[in-house]
């Protein structure tokens, strides 16, 4: 799977590794439900990390179509509400 986070390019994501980013994609959702700011901020953070760490970087030239599109870290509650769909950021 392709995933872009926005302002910071994409990284290839591993079927193996979807479900610890659903499982983190919920929490994010269930602070933005609650519009607990610093669980949120937490949450979004730790869902963009785990993103970088388990994802292999494409080169900067690389065309590839994303998949899924992660708001930046700095994006507000009401940014990354917006973003949701009916699955959350990343699709079960």
């Amino acid at each position: 799977m392709i995933v872009r986070i926005m302002g910071e390019g994409q990284v290839e994501i591993a079927p193996a590794d979807i479900d610890v980013l659903n499982e983190l994609d919920g929490e994010l959702e269930a602070a933005i439900e609650t519009d607990d700011e610093t669980q949120f901020r937490a949450k979004l953070h730790a869902l963009l990390d785990k993103v970088r760490d388990v994802g292999r970087p494409l080169a900067d030239d690389s065309l590839e179509p994303s998949e899924l599109i992660l708001p930046p870290a700095d994006a507000s509650i009401e940014e990354v509400r917006e973003m949701l769909g009916d699955t959350g950021l990343i699709p079960g």
